[in-house]
This record gives C-alpha cells, sequence and structure tokens, in this order.
C-alpha cells in the first residue's frame, strides 16, 4: 500500500505542477500582490508628511510670527520657503503639486486661518491630518494668546499582544500567506474537474487502485504547496520588506493544518457541481475575491461599515487569518478561546462542504461525456 501511494503521490505532484492555473494563483499571484501593498503602503516611512503652502497677504507682526510657528511643524513640506500668492497657492492645488495651502489671517478674514485644499481630496486621509494639525495648532496658540496653561494634555500609548512592535509589514505578509493557503485549496482541484471530464475518474474505479488513497495523496501534495507558499512569501516579507516574525510553532501548525483541510474540502465542493474547467475557475475566482477584500487580509476588519461586519464574521477566512496571525506574529499561543472559536468556524466550512461535495459526487455522473 505504501508503494501504491507513493506512486500516486509523485503522478499528482506532476500533475499540479503541469497546469498553469496552479503556478500562477498559488504562486506568482500572492507574491505580486504583495510585493505591490509593500509597496505602496509598507515602503516608506511611517511618518505623517504633507506637502503645504503659506499664503500671507499683509505680512503682519501677527502673521509673521504665526507662519514662523507653522514652519515649525514636522508634519508639513513647504513648497516655497516664502509666503506666496493665493493666486499660485490655487494653482498648486488644483495640479496636486501640494496638498493645500494655509492663509493667514488678515484684514479681509479677521482672525480667520483658512485651510484651502482640493475639493476632490477632502475625504482622504492627508486632508484630515491636516485638517487635525491646523486644529491642535488653532487651540494651543489660543491657549498662549490668554496666557494660560492647559490644565489636561493628551498622551498616546500603543500597546500589543506580540512580543515585538508591530507594522503593517508583519499584518500584510500573514495575510496574503492566509490568501495564499487558501487559494491553493480553492483552486487545487482542477484535476479533479478534468479526470471526471475525460472518464479518468470511472476508470480508475474499475483498477485496483483505491480512490482514497488518490486522494490522500494529492492532498498531501497541496499541503506541500502550503509549506512551500509559508516559506516563500515569509521569506520574501521578511528579507526584502523587513517585516518581523514572532512564531508560535504549535499554534502555527494547527491553524494550518485545520486551514490547508478546509479550504481543500472547499475546493472538493466547488469541483463536485464543476462540469468544465471554466466553470470550476469562474466560481473558485469569485469565491477567492470574495473572501480576500472581505477577510481582513490587507485592512483590519474593524474598519468596515457596520453593515459589512457580519459577512466578513461569517468568511472562512476572517478566522483563519486571524489564527495564522497568532501563530505567526502575536505568537499568544494556542489555549485562548478565540483562537479555538475562530478554528472551529473553519473547522464547520470545512466539514460541510466535503459532506456536501461527496453527496454530490455520489449523486452525479462520474463523467461528463
Amino acid at each position: 500500500m505504501f508503494t501504491q501511494f507513493m506512486k500516486l503521490f509523485s503522478v499528482n505532484l506532476k500533475s499540479m505542477f503541469r497546469e498553469k492555473q496552479v503556478w500562477f494563483w498559488n504562486i506568482f499571484f500572492p507574491i505580486i500582490l504583495m510585493v505591490i501593498f509593500m509597496v505602496i503602503f509598507a515602503g516608506g516611512s511611517n511618518e505623517f508628511k504633507a506637502k503645504v503652502a503659506l499664503v500671507d497677504v499683509e505680512h503682519s507682526e501677527m502673521s509673521t510670527q504665526m507662519a514662523d510657528q507653522l514652519s515649525s511643524i514636522p508634519m508639513f513640506e513647504w513648497n516655497s520657503e516664502e509666503p506666496v500668492s493665493i493666486e499660485q497657492a490655487n494653482e498648486w492645488i488644483l495640479s496636486d503639486d501640494i496638498d493645500a495651502a494655509i492663509l493667514l489671517p488678515n484684514a479681509s478674514n479677521g482672525n480667520e486661518l483658512k485651510l484651502i485644499y482640493n475639493q476632490e481630496n477632502e475625504s482622504s486621509a492627508t486632508i484630515q491630518g491636516i485638517k487635525g494639525i491646523i486644529n491642535e495648532f488653532i487651540v494651543q496658540a489660543n491657549w498662549a494668546v490668554i496666557g494660560v496653561e492647559p490644565t489636561f494634555v493628551v498622551e498616546s500609548q500603543a500597546i500589543s499582544s506580540a512580543g515585538h512592535t508591530i507594522n503593517y509589514k508583519d499584518f500584510l505578509l500573514t495575510g496574503m500567506i492566509a490568501m495564499a493557503i487558501a487559494q491553493g485549496g480553492l483552486f487545487g482541484m482542477i484535476e479533479m474537474v478534468e479526470m471526471r471530464k475525460t472518464g479518468l475518474l470511472r476508470r480508475l474505479k474499475m483498477t485496483p487502485v483505491r480512490l482514497g488513497l488518490n486522494a490522500a495523496a494529492a492532498l498531501l501534495v497541496r499541503i506541500l504547496l502550503a509549506i512551500v507558499q509559508i516559506v516563500l512569501l515569509s521569506l520574501i516579507g521578511v528579507f526584502g520588506f523587513g517585516a518581523t516574525l514572532n512564531i508560535d510553532i504549535p499554534t502555527l501548525i494547527v491553524a494550518f493544518i485545520i486551514g490547508v483541510l478546509a479550504f481543500n474540502a472547499l475546493g472538493y465542493l466547488i469541483s463536485s457541481f464543476s462540469k468544465t474547467l471554466e466553470a470550476y475557475m469562474g466560481i473558485s475566482n469569485i469565491a477567492s475575491f470574495l473572501m480576500i477584500f472581505l477577510s481582513g487580509i490587507f485592512f483590519p476588519t474593524s474598519g468596515f461599515p457596520d453593515w459589512l461586519v457580519p459577512v466578513s464574521a461569517i468568511l472562512p477566512l476572517t478566522y483563519f487569518v486571524d489564527a495564522l496571525r497568532d501563530g505567526m506574529v502575536y505568537a499568544s499561543g494556542f489555549l485562548t478561546s478565540k483562537f479555538w472559536f475562530g478554528l472551529m468556524i473553519v473547522t464547520i466550512w470545512g466539514v460541510v462542504a466535503y459532506a456536501l461535495g461527496t453527496m454530490l459526487y455520489r449523486k452525479s455522473k462520474i463523467e461528463t461525456r
């Protein structure tokens, strides 16, 4: 039986890696997507910066003093060392050379400090950040004018359950690993569809080959593929972008095994009612992209709109990525109720998908022609 298993393993290994879809969806796509997001969101400094210009119409003593104070704010990058005209500032804003212009108080606007920006960017994080800085500046300026020291001040402190200070690189890396493993299961049953379509599955049933042994060999191949995905993406994230991992081996192994089995069961279910390769790839793509953007791969689900949170809460990838982060970033151990509750949801998805897939395979024709 062991000899037959090894032969079936070899056949499944060669068959899987002959498929171009396997190489793309399981290897190249996660790498490309991770590199793009790393470069865009995690490639630079985490410090907030905004390009601004200063408009001083009257050059009064008060406006000059205020200009000196504003120029000392480290988050502002000044497009010009000297104040510019309102016309020049508007031109720079409309051409996106600067994010905003600050119009200092003058005779026409009284004691009002005016912030000018492009209306198209009103809801952007940069404009909101500039507004917050200017509001804080005005509060401090008002305290200084009346000569009163504020009684209370705000001091920020960020804490994490991780053993180190985590950043977006760590968050994204573990999310991409979870996504890659999920896609390995969803897109890993291409061979099943082809075998049923060509009649090979029916012919195998008429031979001494044990289909259960063949399924076990195919599953082992996909487990090895998932291990390759973890190692490859981790190496790129750590050495290419400076991500930091804090791995807890038992937690990672438990999350990994349950996740691989559950998502392979989902792929098995999709293959059970897909009569063509095109149908299988189409359904897998829909399921994959739905989970990718709603499961906290790229951004925390806590930032989702209220109506979207329940949708995210029923998706298996949401809990799988949390479990992987417990094992690769937070190292919180697998004895927490949150960890096991999440994996229970993933397991339910896997069990139900496998049961439905098995029932559909038994009720439908083994081959489509």
